[in-house]
Order: structure tokens, then sequence, then C-alpha cells
């Protein structure tokens, strides 16, 4: 059966049970900040979990995309680790509960394949309950499962919790005998891998209190409404059914391997014995590839680009492995345009956008090849330097720090370092790369815990939303509203009845014309008069879905719960965020046009008169281009065109081409915003009436932000007429200081500035000539201290720091070289003082280093090496104590 069989079969097996079918939430599409991408069926329904929300539905089924990013160093050492995988979940917050998930998932699994099941032998399965947990048992008897093949267990395995405070409860888990070829007989407690875990039912029946891991917390009591959340390994599942050894040789991922097996000329599980199977490198390799590939198809295919940190550095990260992992096979060509259309090919069947957005998804995987490529090449080269750097000093080991350097400067990955520096016989200082990658570890884990906001207490929110329900927002179709006050919270976050001149509070209003910011949309503000008193607002928020909160400050009078009032917003302001948002639709548009639809929007920022659009792409946009696409957004302004907004299904949005974001989630009903069939995009903002009302769009810049990801930024309506404004004036001026008509600014500014480039270029070899005049005079009158020959003298003042050291090597390079010597050359500039070193092989046989002498004369400051070191930093007054320094230490050496 194949894997999106099992998935339809899933999806129809509970929806035929009064289950609603929830699409699967986008990789990074999440909530938590504490999580990089979700990692289980049960994130995207957390809120309701918790109590945070009210769900819409009482029984829900979904089969959600996942990423573990801490099996990424596991992947390729088993044959069941991934980094991606899809898990099925079918959940009932507060409806059925441990018989009805028990009773729904024997059925499925037994149900023979012709009615629609799994067709599992009930003979093979073996549940697992909690240690006290009679009442599952009992179901899984009555069900007629016998005894003796179900297992009790502790904590660690069947009790389930989040790691904080909140829902916890009991698990039974479902295990499938493989039979005896796969270990030994006993059970799940006796062998883990013959008995695979492919389902996970959670019951939520519990309440966590504070504890300290995963074992040790005490459980403060039975929940009132008890919650089934459940799990099962869709690639599991698939190779049971498939009748496959692991997961590697599911439908969805074998061809992948192969594929990479056939470009290698090697053949996965072509070494004797099941034990070689595992761990042969071969193996190892091609399992990465596979993974890998198929993980970045699915990361990208949800918006994520290659990049340095954040959810771009683990795809980035993933990329590298299965390239490197490919080239150790010995593939040395490009490798992703041969192995991505492969997963594209085993992915699409369940995920069919990953076929329709597959020139975008290749553009920027093969532009992270070409890069990383490159990054080998240049890292090779840095890392045979350090190899001869080491070998020539008469060293067995290359530096914790120089293969850190190659790590996590150039990217350059760490195995590669240790395979090249065996073979040119060489260790490691492997323990020293260790700390240093702790080290970094630890730093961007307080940085990370710094930043933190995941579960924040949001009860007084809740409260208010509970209270009074959702907030009406009237926005889209008026600028003020009478309403009245529902609730104040004040500066520790509690309810206050009353609020005073000066203070600043939180308010809830029962209606709202006022925009809470989000989209990309800067929030509205104004004035709410409330009675005798009056607010104004700074800032819209909606800290909980549902629920609109005006952060404002009193400026009259006092304000009260309960009380009614107006609430106007900013017009102005409005107006011009409207007209920016509109215009953001425009450049999305207008990039696709000219840049084809992988040309999706990355980020946005619509402000009064001005906009921010973030866009994916894997190269930058040239001027001509630009120009073109300014060109035709005012061409679209011109035609006056109606913006019309409209609410409908996902299903039908998709069906007429509404552009959405990735990673946003979306509900089932979603706002489609159409400025005439020119553009229609799913819009929660605000927009102007007709095209026309834009008055003029003027793109300022366009730049890159990040890898793949480029930047646009344009003025819209009076400011954008207020910079031409400025331009033509700055034009008109340049025109008649040039004496040239305006068209010719340009290129007379371009000649201006080649001729002071070129002023530039002699004044800087006349100050080198200058500096270097006195070299062998200075030679010439070195001074004799215990043998060595000294020179310490002074650059002339302002003297760039290429030109100092080349100084320091040029009276080094006349003295008599089989003469001990030391240079050292002081400058003074910026106001600040430096020092550079030289010394010759004679000096450094006795012992001499230059980098010491730097080190000692700047109190452990300055870098560098034996031969040559500099450093500074000092006040510019400093400079001839930086020489006597050096004196002082040869004198007394």
């Amino acid at each position: 059966m194949k894997t999106a069989e099992v998935k339809r079969r899933y999806l129809a097996h509970f929806e035929a049970n009064g289950h609603t079918v929830v699409p699967s939430a986008p990789l990074p599409a999440i909530d938590d900040p504490n999580l990089l991408f979700v990692n289980a069926g049960m994130v995207q329904f957390v809120p309701y979990f918790l109590g945070q929300q009210t769900p819409p539905y009482r029984r829900a089924v979904s089969v959600q995309k996942c990423i573990r990013t801490p099996d990424i160093d596991e992947v390729g050492k088993t044959s069941r680790h991934g980094t991606f995988f899809q898990m099925n979940g079918n959940f009932s917050f507060g409806d059925y509960f441990k018989d009805g998930a028990i009773s729904l998932a024997w059925d499925l699994v037994t149900k023979p394949l012709a009615e629609g099941g799994f067709g599992l032998d009930p003979e093979r399965i073996w549940p697992t309950v909690y240690l006290d947990d009679d009442e599952a048992e009992a179901i899984w008897r009555k069900i007629g499962v016998p005894a003796e093949r179900i297992v009790r267990r502790g904590k660690a395995d069947n009790f389930w919790s989040m790691g904080i405070p909140g829902p916890c409860g009991p698990c039974s888990e479902i295990y499938y005998d493989r039979g005896p070829a796969y270990g030994a007989e006993g059970g799940p407690a006796v062998d883990e891998d013959r008995y695979l875990e492919f389902w996970n039912l959670v019951f939520m029946q519990f309440e966590r209190g504070p504890g300290t891991d995963k074992e040790n917390f005490p459980i403060l009591g039975d929940l009132p409404a008890k919650n089934i959340d459940t799990g099962m390994g869709l690639e599991r599942m698939a190779s049971i059914l498939q009748g496959v050894d692991n997961l590697y040789e599911i439908d969805e991922v074998r061809p992948i391997l192969d594929r990479a097996a056939e470009l290698t000329g090697k053949r996965y599980g072509a070494h004797s014995g099941h034990a070689a199977s595992e761990s042969h490198p071969d193996d190892v390799r091609l399992r990465v590839v596979a993974d890998h590939v198929r993980t970045a198809l699915m990361l990208i295919g949800d918006g994520v680009t290659p990049a340095n940190e954040g959810r771009g550095y683990v795809l980035r990260r993933i990329m590298r492995r299965a390239i490197r992992a490919v080239r150790l096979l010995g593939w040395q060509d490009r490798a992703l345009p041969e192995l991505l259309p492969v997963a594209r090919d085993c992915m699409s069947p369940s995920y069919p956008e990953l076929a329709t957005e597959f020139e975008r998804i290749s553009s920027y995987a093969y532009a992270e090849e070409d890069a990383f490529l490159s990054t080998l090449r240049a890292g090779t080269t840095i890392l045979d330097t350090a190899i001869a750097e080491t070998r020539s000093a008469g060293g067995a080991r290359l530096s914790g720090d120089k293969a850190f350097q190659l790590h996590d400067t150039y990217g350059f990955p760490i195995d590669l370092t240790l395979e090249i520096a065996a073979e040119q016989g060489l260790q490691v200082d492997q323990d020293g790369f260790r700390r240093l990658m702790a080290d970094q570890r630890a730093r961007a884990k307080a940085d990370a815990q710094a930043r933190k906001t995941g579960h924040v207490d949001l009860s007084a929110y809740r409260t208010v939303l509970d209270a009074g329900g959702p907030v009406q927002f009237t926005g889209y179709t008026e600028v003020s509203r009478e309403s009245s006050v529902r609730a104040l919270l004040g500066a520790g976050g509690g309810p206050v009845e009353v609020a005073g001149e000066g203070e600043t509070v939180e308010l809830v209003l029962d209606v709202t014309p006022f925009y809470a910011e989000g989209g990309g949309q800067q929030p509205d503000i104004g004035l709410i008069t409330v009675g005798g008193g009056q607010v104004e607002v700074l800032d819209v928020q909606q800290p909980v879905p549902g629920l609109i909160v005006h952060r404002a400050r009193v400026v009259r009078g006092e304000v009260r719960t309960g009380e009614a009032g107006l609430a106007e917003i900013d017009v102005t302001r409005r107006r011009a965020i409207s007209r920016a948002h509109t215009a953001t639709h425009l450049v999305h548009q207008t990039m696709r046009n000219f840049l084809g639809e992988s040309a999706t929007q990355a980020g946005s920022l619509n402000a009064p008169g001005r906009l921010r659009f973030d866009f994916n792409t894997a190269t930058g946009v040239s001027p001509s281009v630009l120009n073109d696409v300014e060109q035709q957004i005012n061409e679209v302004l011109l035609a006056d065109l109606e913006v019309h907004a409209f609410i409908t299904s996902q299903e039908e949005a998709r069906r007429i081409g509404a552009m959405a974001l990735f990673g946003e989630k979306y509900g089932e009903e979603v706002r489609v915003v159409e400025v005439g069939d020119y553009a229609r995009e799913l819009c929660g903002g605000t927009h102007v009436a007709r095209s026309a009302q834009l008055g003029l769009v003027k793109i300022l810049s366009e730049s890159s932000i990040g890898s793949g990801v480029r930047r646009v930024e344009a003025l819209v309506g009076l400011d954008a007429f207020q910079f031409l404004a400025k331009e033509h004036l700055l034009v008109s001026r340049l025109a008649e200081l040039y004496r040239v008509p305006g068209d010719q600014v340009a290129d007379r500014v371009e000649q201006t500035v080649a001729q002071l480039r070129d002023a530039e270029r002699e004044l800087e070899k006349l100050r080198a000539q200058m500096v270097l005049g006195g070299a062998a005079a200075l030679a010439a009158a070195a001074r004799d201290l215990r043998g060595v020959a000294y020179v310490g003298t002074e650059a002339p003042e302002g003297a760039a720091g290429n030109d100092v050291r080349t100084l320091a090597q040029e009276i080094r390079g006349k003295i008599d070289p089989a003469r001990p010597a030391v240079v050292a050359v002081a400058a003074r500039a910026g106001g600040k003082a430096s020092l550079v070193v030289a010394i010759n092989a004679a000096a450094k046989s006795r012992g001499v280093s230059a980098a010491a002498l730097v080190k000692d004369a700047l109190s452990g400051r300055g870098g560098g090496n034996a031969d040559l070191a500099q450093g500074g930093g000092l006040p510019a007054g400093e400079a001839p104590s930086l020489l006597a320094a050096v004196e002082k230490a040869l004198a007394e050496a």
C-alpha cells in the first residue's frame, strides 16, 4: 500500500466517524517561539489543550508534516531515525475518551483492506498501558487482546506531558510484532526493533504541577474536560503495510536513495548480514542523502529558504550534509538536480503543491548547492594552508580553533576536515573543536532563552475574551464607532475599574474600527472619548485571537469600565497606510509577472506613505527590470481598477488563484482582496477603493537581506510626489553647477567620481613612497641590543595600516639576514596609536617572537605570528611608549 493511500484511508476512517479534517499546518507556522518547526501533530491544537482558545470542533483528524531537529545527527546511524516525518493524528476535545480512542484505533488497523482498513493481523498487535491504568487495560481486553499481550510500563514510556505545568496523562502505545527475524520474543519491553511502535494514544485526564524532569512531577488532580491526542507515525505504518524493513525502504523515500546509489555506483543493503547493513558507511550515507533531500524539499516547499540563522540555518545544514554525503560516496558533480526531482515525484501524490511550485523550490536548492560547492573549494584551500603550516612547525595535530574557524566562518564540515587531515598524516584537536562548539551553543542558547516568550500568561486576556466573546472589527467600512468599554487592564496586566489622566492602560471595546497590527500592516491610532474622559490610542494589538486590545494613554478626565463612548481613528494615517497596503499587493503581483511565480512574499511593512516588500528569489533584480516593474504598477494605477474584498472558502480561493503567503495558517474561511483582474491575494488588511487613489508608486531601492531573499522599498501617494519633487530640485541644482542639461547630470557625476578615485590612488602612492623612502637609512642606523639589530621608529602621521606593515617589512629586508633583527614601527591615525613588529629568521631562531613583543607592549592585545604581528587601540600619544616597551623587552631578554 502506497504511503499516500495510508494517509487517505486514515483521514477517511476518522472523517466517517465524525472528525473534522484539518489540513497540515506549514512546517514553520507555529505560535510557540520555543520551536523552530512543527514537531508533532498536536502542535497546532496546543491552544485548545491549554484552554487558551475554544476549539471550533469536538473531533479533529490531521496528517501533519513534522521535523525534529535533534535527530539530524542521528540520521543514517540507524534505519529508524529521520528528520522529516508525517504524523497521523486524531483528537477529541472533551468528547470521547479512552474507550473511543482505543476502539477507533483498533477498528482501523484490523479492518480488512477491502473495507478501508489497514488489515493488520490482530494476533501480532501488542498494546502497552501505563502502570496503574486499569481502565485502559480493561478496554483492550474487552476488544479481544489477551492479557499476556498487554504490557504495563512506567512514566518514562507511557505517561505524557508537555514539560510544563498543564494537561498530562497516561498513554497507550500500539506495537506490531514484525516476527522472529527482527529480534527476541517477549514484547515491546524486550525488543523494540522486533516490536515496532506505530501509534500512541494519549489520555489527557490529569493536570501536571511544577517538576524538574519527565518522570518526577506532581499530578495535581483530574481534569474536568478530558482530551485525546493520538499520533500514528505515517512512515512506520507504511513500512509495516509495504512489508519493508525500515522507513528508508518505503515508497516515499527508497526512490531517492536508489537514485543516489545509481549516481555513486553503490547499492543499498548490498553488504552481508543485518548488522553490517546497519553500520556500513555506504548505507549510512545513502540514508542521509535520502532523508535530507526529502526534508529540504518539504522545507523549501513551505517557504523556508537557506540562511545563517534559525530555520534557514537548519535547512542549510541538512542540505550541506546531503551534498557532502553524496561526494563521500564518489559523486563530484551537482547532485540536487539529479535527486530533488525524484523527491518531488515521491511526495507530490500527497502534496500536489510540490509539483506546481517546483520551479521556485529547485531554484533555491540548486543555488544553495552551487554556493556550498564554492565553499568546499575555498575551505579546502584554507585547510591545505593550515596543514602545511602545522607540518612546517613540526606539529602533528591541527588546532581545534583552526578546525572551528573552518566550520564556523567558512561552513566547512568537521568530518571533511578530519578526513583531509588524516590523509596528510595529521590528527585534529577534536576536544578543542568540541569545546569551542559547546561555547558557541551555550551563547546561542542563552540568547534564545533571553528572547523566549512561549506560554506567556495570557489569562487576563482570555478572561476578557471568554466573558464577552470576540471583539467585532468594523474598520473595513467605517472610521468611527460608538461602543462601550468592556475591560480595562492596568500596567500589571490585571483588570482595573477606572484609569485617570496620565495613566497608560489596555482598553477593550465591544466593537471597534481600530485595525490591530497584523499582516505587515501597522495599527491604527486615534482617540476614544468615554464619558468625561478621553484616551489617545497609541497601539492596537490582538494578543489572543478574537480580542482587539487598544494600548492607550488617558489624556483627559478618567475612563471607567462599562461606560459608552466614541472610537475615532486617525483617518489621514489610515488612508496613507491603506494606500501602502494596496501598493504592496501590486508590487507582489508585478514582481511575479516579471520574475516568475517563485518570487513569493517573505514579509512586508505597510506604513503611512511607504512600504517594504520582502520576496524570495535566487538572484537580484536588475535596474531595468525594476524600472519596468515600477512602470507597470503605475499603469495599473492609471487604469483606476476597483479594489474589492470578499469572504470565501480556502478551496474556492485556491481555485480562483488567490495568492497565499508561505508559513501562514489560514482558517476555512478566508478574505480575498482583488485589484480588478490584476491582483488577487488572501489578506485581512485595509485597502483603497480604487487603484487610482494610490496616486503614484516610486520604488526607491532593491537589495539583499539574506540568502535568497530580496527587499524592495517604495513610497506611495504624496510621499512619492514629495520625493520626486526633491529629486527634481537636486538634479536642477547639479545641472546648473555642471552647466549641462538635466539628462546629462548622471554622466558628469560619474566622470567626477572617477576623477576623484584616480586622484585618491595617486595620493596613496605618494603617501606610500613617503613612508618607505627612509627604509634604507633606518636599517643602516639599526642599534645593537644584546646582539639583536633593533630599529624603532614612528611612521608619518596618518599612514595607512598597510603602509605601516610594508615599512616594517621593508626595513627588515634591508638588514643583513645573518644578523638577528627586530623592527618596531609605531603609527598614529584617527586619534589612536598602533604598533607593528617584524623580525627575521635569525631572530626567531634565538627565541624572539613578534607576537610576544606586541602583546607585551599592548598588555596582551594584538595578534599575528612569530614573524609579523600588530595591535593597537591606545590613545595616539602612547605611540612612543609602545616603542619603548619593545626596546625594554629586548634589552632584558
